[in-house]
């Protein structure tokens, strides 16, 4: 099938790409000019090409769609925080508001493979949530949250009331081997802990997040295009656990000391004003921000059970997605143990 893959450069998007390009499919990279494409497979590979354009320019995704059987739309602006805030809206709502667009003008497309977020859904807070849940909508953590959870809103009614058909899945905490982007937070985290800036635990443990291996997630979306039911929603999570859990698993698995004490929310998030601050003269965004901390608050936990019985959705355990991040950061002299 001809596929296109809008986010291609992204850390998901990357992996996607080189995934159908095993599996036989040819594949067209949206991309931006100013996109890193190193993750990317060159330009000479058969069956693999890149189209220029964005989600937020409408045109250039009627000749990215052109043709196409498939559309993943995995672009995303996926960050904390941002010193102008709208821009979540542009790229994230008004993004996927341009592709449904486009697929509706371009009319060969059979069949969309939308890539949202767990934030989407909403916190959990002491339960473990379904595909029934919709977010309640009456406070969001962070702006890229809420972008998500109008984006939602946006696709169902795509999908469930006008007969797009669309697939609309919702992946947890991504992490594993690849580009080490924003998206990719439990590999900055580790880096962080093993350098010995983050010496303590965040918070009491009281957190609880999905962790979604990438890989994992890219099988999710491959059956979710061969087997997900239109105007279906799948939650392509994994086990859930806390970020104390992360730390104490990668001590295990480095023969290394857990750390001895707990840094309390209110001192990260001070830190995070700080950073914030500190952005504001570098241009660098922070790691960790006040919205970070406001979502480190809740709880985040959730049931990948449809997926594993509809999409045939594999996901591994922590431990063993850990196995393999831990010596990749090593490997990259990024951590020491």
């Amino acid at each position: 099938m001809k596929i296109t893959v809008t986010g291609a450069s992204g850390y998901l998007g990357g992996r996607l790409c080189h995934q159908l390009l095993r599996q036989g499919h040819s594949v067209r990279a949206l991309v931006r000019p100013t996109s890193d494409l190193s993750a990317l497979p060159p330009p000479s590979s058969p069956s693999f090409e890149f189209i220029y354009g964005d989600v937020t320019d409408f045109h250039s995704l009627l000749s990215a769609f052109s043709g196409c059987d498939v559309v993943f739309h995995a672009a995303a602006l996926v960050e904390p925080w941002l010193p102008n805030p709208s821009d979540f809206l542009a790229v994230n709502v008004n993004g996927l508001k341009n592709v449904l667009r486009a697929i509706r003008e371009t009319e060969t497309v059979k069949k969309v493979i939308y890539t949202s977020s767990f934030f989407a859904l909403g916190p959990t807070d002491g339960d473990v949530a379904d595909e029934s849940q919709f977010h309640p909508e009456k406070f969001f953590c962070t702006e890229y949250e809420k972008s998500k959870a109008i984006a939602d809103k946006i696709a169902l009614q795509a999908a469930q009331q006008e007969g797009l058909p669309m697939v609309v899945l919702y992946p947890g905490v991504i992490y594993g081997p690849g580009k080490l982007t924003a998206g990719n937070v439990v590999a900055l985290l580790i880096i962080e802990r093993f350098s010995g800036r983050l010496p303590g635990y965040i918070g009491a443990g009281n957190d609880r997040f999905s962790f979604s291996h990438v890989d994992d997630v890219v099988d999710g979306h491959i059956g979710a295009m061969n087997k997900g039911g239109a105007g279906e929603r799948y939650l392509l999570t994994g086990e859930n656990a806390s970020f104390k859990n992360v730390f104490d698993v990668a001590a295990v698995l480095t023969h290394t000391q857990r750390p001895k004490f707990n840094i309390p929310l209110w001192l990260i998030e001070v830190y995070g004003w700080g950073s914030i601050l500190v952005s504001q003269v570098t241009g660098k965004l922070p790691l960790i921000s006040p919205p970070t901390v406001y979502a480190l608050r809740h709880q985040w936990a959730y049931s990948c059970e449809k997926a594993k019985q509809e999409l045939d959705y594999s996901p591994r355990s922590l431990k063993e997605g850990l196995e393999e991040v831990l010596p990749w950061l090593k490997n990259l002299g990024l951590i020491k143990y």
